[in-house]
């Protein structure tokens, strides 16, 4: 079993072996390996361990590193230099506050270095594209105000000093896309304000007697495009000059080596062209001998380029619009309860144990349980069911849920980065930057795409040069900047990325978390589900029903003290039920000796030197004890109700059993039923007896089931199917399944799992039913049905585009595209794909 931590306080590779070492040491590792650039460590065990145990470890050794799950933890890769040159290691020790705030997390949309992200805003080193931010909470960051008096700032919330009123949270600072978005809308407008009057100078040649001639000659008003295209070029437009710069220096090819070179050679040839006009051809003049200009095609193409960024940088932060909705479920300050006072503090000063008040109409600031209240919450917009659901004193709430029409005190468990949200948000963050099998396809292409381009203009520069009608050179010149323009792998680059990030933001509101894009390619071909039973299709919530003796001299609240004091050192959902169960009827368990967990079968362990042993036949028939005939049909009576039954042992004798009852959920059947209808073979496998396993599977009217599977019977099942070509998902909830979770094709765990089961599944569903993985699966199928469309719509705009700028159509019908044109149908052939992905945020599921 193989697990990956999260390292703080490593500074050098020192360090790294220390932790190692220390690691290393803790009983039960086998192997500890430390990353000190990921500042990860992967621990491989024999059995789980619980973190604690790692804990312990570092503190004990000095408390001078300290460790964490990987996926509560800072994003797991390097940050390598910004393109602003500061490196990762200046900002090694923010990471968790920057997942946290938001800050300093920036990556291509096109996921061209994989899940590579950077330090500060700027532009990928590979595609040239702008970085796009991380999207995360702001907590705290921006202070409070008055709303009476806005010259008032505090770093904390409390009362105006001037007039009494509650301080109020400032407005978070403007996002870094809303920072580029209107940059690149300021330098629009320069744009356009300068290559307008270009164009109308230059369309004014196709008028008869030009009345611009009668002011200036023509030669004048090419000096005056020439000035006017300078702010153009050298400024609004100037960074697609710079990225096509660095792509060639780089020989990383892409949209802007194309832009680059079309407009830019379309810029410099007209420069050329009014200083040196001797020495072009006569193909090349007008009658009165000036050389045709294209300070009209540089400029206009240009600033059309920009206004397709213009729509992409509006578009992109659509694409996140999920995220940033979960982010307003934050709020930036909750009420301490302190010796009975209520107090007012900023949201990331919240500690564990602190009791919080939570107000009708509230968002619940943080994870906890309620200890005094009651009070129905909203949990829509984390697991995505309308239904308001009620709940007591000992219950758990969620931060960024909302409190119904009661106020009730709760105990915060979990702060900061450990809260349900935050694990949303992080793991929506990272699945959107990870990589989807689909996009290989489109990877591969845009590799040789920008080369084929560049070969493509030059051999229509050629072609239309010796075969083309006069004037020749000008047909030539024009026809290869056009292809050079309409060529677009920006689109084919975007196909993906952009359909997966709404897709795992639309599931994440939704109650359905993806881990990685593969998951959630590979949920679309899944033809096989494997679900366990207790928590997956019953409610996972079991009660003791009666507990029953048949030995005449132990009673059975003997029995009740036994099974009570031995499942308090268990973690399985049955020992829950049975200590809960036990301690309304004793006063308080005892200590048990020799304490074992026996994986599919039960527990054993010595109370008051009495030998224990609770658990299932296997269990029983392990240490050979016999079980009386009587006993046997007592059970099987419970079992063919449906019911959970084990047997009880007391020094290697028989004496009766514990029926623990766990109703089915309301979704499982008609989920069932919809899943076997879109072609998925349900199969339940569970560790419970064939009687009960039966009588649960004829309920939903499951076909096909296996009972009494130990983990390995469900690891050996899944390899099996595999073998056989299937595509196997499996659904768990417990620590037992976390094996089987891991070797499926697409692992999903229930939310009211152990963090092991989430960890080792690439899907979880936050509400934990059925019912969400027919979510799952819907929302898989769309999304792999809006990539397939985005490619499609990339490949065929350019293997049409391209030739149609090369003129095949001249011959036939004596159609040639326009360099501009060319430009226009660049710039928003990126942004129609774009569009088709944010169609995802209305899928149904």
């Amino acid at each position: 079993m193989q697990h990956t931590y999260h390292i703080h306080g490593m500074t050098c590779n020192g360090c790294r072996s220390h932790v190692e070492e220390t690691l290393s040491k803790v009983e039960g590792v086998t192997k500890a390996t430390v990353d000190l650039e990921k500042a990860e460590a992967i621990i491989d065990m024999g059995s789980y361990l619980p973190i604690e145990k790692f804990q312990e470890a570092l503190k004990n050794d000095g408390g001078r590193y300290s460790i964490e799950k990987s996926h509560l933890a800072s994003p797991k890769n390097t940050h390598p230099a910004s393109p602003k040159g500061r490196s990762h290691d200046s900002k090694k020790h923010t990471n968790e506050k920057s997942l946290l705030r938001g800050l300093g997390t920036f990556y291509c949309p096109m996921h061209c270095e994989g899940d590579k992200t950077y330090d500060e805003s700027g532009d990928c080193p590979v595609c040239g594209m702008d970085l796009v931010q991380e999207q995360g909470p702001l907590r705290g960051s921006g202070g409070f105000t008055c709303p009476m008096h806005p010259e008032i700032i505090k770093d904390e919330p409390g009362a105006c000093p001037i007039c009494g009123m509650d301080l109020v949270p400032l407005e978070a600072d403007v996002s870094e896309e809303d920072k580029t978005y209107k940059a690149l809308l300021k330098k629009f407008w320069i744009a356009v304000a300068f290559s307008l009057p270009i164009f109308l100078i230059a369309m004014s040649e196709m008028l008869d007697n030009n009345p611009l001639y009668s002011v200036v000659e023509q030669k004048e008003w090419n000096w005056i495009q020439f000035a006017l295209s300078i702010p153009v070029v050298f400024y609004a437009t100037w960074m697609f000059f710079k990225r096509a710069w660095t792509s060639i220096k780089t020989m990383n090819l892409n949209m802007f080596t194309l832009i680059g070179v079309g407009s830019g050679i379309a810029w410099l040839f007209s420069v050329f062209a009014m200083l040196f006009p001797e020495v072009f051809p006569s193909d090349f003049k007008t009658a009165d001998g000036n050389v045709f200009v294209y300070f009209e095609a540089s400029t206009v193409i240009l600033t059309l380029v920009l206004l397709g960024q213009l729509l992409e940088a509006r578009a992109h932060s659509q694409t996140s619009g999920a995220i940033k909705e979960l982010l307003k479920l934050v709020p930036s300050t909750a009420t301490l309860v302190v010796h009975g006072k209520d107090e007012m503090i900023a949201i990331d000063k919240i500690q564990r144990g602190n009791l919080l008040r939570v107000k009708p109409g509230e968002k619940i600031p943080v994870d906890g349980s309620i200890v005094e209240g009651q009070s129905a919450i909203d949990e829509s917009m984390i697991t995505g069911e309308p239904i308001p659901v009620d709940k007591q004193e000992g219950d758990t709430v969620s931060s960024g849920t909302i409190n119904g029409t009661k106020s009730f005190i709760m105990k915060a468990e979990k702060v900061g980065s450990e809260t349900l949200l935050s694990q949303i948000i992080h793991m929506v963050n990272t699945a959107s930057r990870s990589k989807a099998p689909i996009q290989k396809l489109a990877d591969r292409i845009s590799k040789y795409f920008v080369p084929i381009v560049l070969i493509v203009s030059v051999i229509t520069f050629t072609v239309w040069a010796i075969y083309g009608p006069e004037p020749a050179y000008v047909f030539a010149f024009v026809n290869a900047i056009a292809v050079l323009i309409i060529a677009c792998p920006c689109a084919l680059g975007l196909a993906t990325p952009m359909s997966v990030m709404v897709g795992v933001g639309r599931g994440a509101q939704s109650g359905v978390l993806i881990k990685n894009a593969e998951a959630l390619e590979k949920m679309d071909k899944v033809d096989t589900l494997i679900v366990d039973k207790t928590g997956t299709i019953t409610e996972g919530k079991p009660s003791v029903e009666k507990i029953i003796s048949l030995n005449d001299t132990i009673d059975e609240d003997r029995l009740v003290h036994y099974i009570t004091s031995l499942n308090q050192y268990s973690e399985h959902p049955l020992a829950e039920a049975i200590v809960k169960y036990g301690k309304a009827k004793i006063r308080a368990a005892s200590k048990v000796d020799d304490f074992e967990a026996i994986a599919g079968k039960g527990i054993v362990g010595t109370v008051n030197d009495f030998k224990i042993a609770l658990g299932n036949n296997k269990l029983l028939q392990q240490f050979s004890i016999e079980i009386p005939k009587a006993l046997i049909e007592k059970v099987v009576a419970e079992q063919e109700q449906g019911k959970t039954v084990s047997y009880i042992a007391v020094n290697n004798q028989a004496v009766g059993y514990v029926t623990i009852f766990d109703a089915i959920k309301k979704t499982s059947q008609n989920a069932i039923k919809e899943l076997e209808n879109k072609g998925v073979e349900v199969i339940m496998l569970t560790g419970d007896n064939k009687n009960t396993a039966k009588a649960v599977a004829a309920q939903l009217n499951l076909k096909h089931y296996k009972a009494e599977c130990l983990p390995e019977d469900k690891l050996k099942e899944i390899e099996t199917l595999q073998e056989q070509g299937k595509i196997v998902a499996m659904a768990g909830d417990g620590i037992n399944d976390a094996p089987a979770l891991a070797q499926s094709d697409v692992g999903i765990a229930m939310g009211t799992g152990t963090d092991v089961a989430i960890e080792s599944a690439s899907i979880t569903l936050v509400k934990g039913d059925l019912q969400g993985i027919l979510k799952a699966k819907k929302l898989s199928h769309g999304v792999v049905k809006n990539i397939k469309q985005n490619l499609f719509f990339a490949f065929v705009y350019n293997v049409l585009g391209v030739p149609i700028a090369a003129g095949v159509l001249y011959p036939i019908f004596g159609l040639l595209l326009s360099p501009m044109i060319a430009a226009l149908a660049m710039s928003f052939s990126s942004v129609s794909v774009i569009t088709n992905a944010l169609r995802l945020r209305k899928v149904k599921i």
